[in-house]
């Protein structure tokens, strides 16, 4: 069964690698109705992210405006499709043991972060901490963080409760600059 989960999880990580790897623009839009009843849609993910004073925060977000009508490939049907502007460079899987704690530290890359099992925290800098589930997503970019008086740097995370935590993370190739919450910004170039 491990085998099965392992396998799974290496078939989607490297599904989203290809989905974002693919140039905007390059699948072709399929006629059809759009859905009706319901307009383009909101993903919501927690932004962590570094001001000016290389302080973290974290703030809640939507991905929206990005989405478009379309296809994601010839002869699939279409849907709502957001690509983000920055391609993927590397996928990891982690799985987090019961009880771990990773104490402050920045994120490594750039990172979409998606847990697939078990419950995760991540505390920031100003004090915020935010627990997450299976599906919920978050974008960590708190590179550039200086220490605070007590030697804090970056964020701490963990698990919650008695179970381990498996999470996926999708770091994008470029580095980050400091910006605003909910504005992914590398290098002079907008991603969302």
């Amino acid at each position: 069964m491990k085998n099965i989960i392992a396998i799974l999880m290496l078939f989607l990580a490297y599904a989203l690698l290809m989905l974002m790897a693919v140039p905007a623009g390059t699948s072709k839009q399929q006629t059809g109705p759009k859905p009706q009843d319901a307009g383009k849609p909101g993903v919501p993910y927690w932004h962590v992210w570094t001001d000016e004073n290389g302080v973290s925060h974290q703030d809640r977000c939507e991905l929206t405006n990005g989405f478009k009508y379309e296809s994601i490939a010839q002869g699939a049907a279409p849907s709502w499709v957001y690509r983000l502007g920055a391609p993927a460079k590397r996928i990891v899987v982690m799985n987090l043991p019961a009880g771990w704690v990773g104490e402050w530290h920045e994120n490594p890359e750039p990172q979409w972060i998606v847990p697939l099992s078990g419950r995760w925290f991540v505390e920031t800098m100003d004090g915020h901490r935010v627990e997450m589930g299976p599906g919920e997503l978050s974008f960590g970019n708190d590179q550039n963080t200086k220490p605070d008086a007590l030697g804090r740097k970056g964020h701490r995370s963990g698990t919650v409760g008695d179970q381990p935590c498996t999470i996926l993370m999708v770091q994008v190739d470029q580095k980050p600059v400091n910006c605003q919450p909910c504005q992914l910004k590398y290098s002079g170039t907008w991603i969302l």
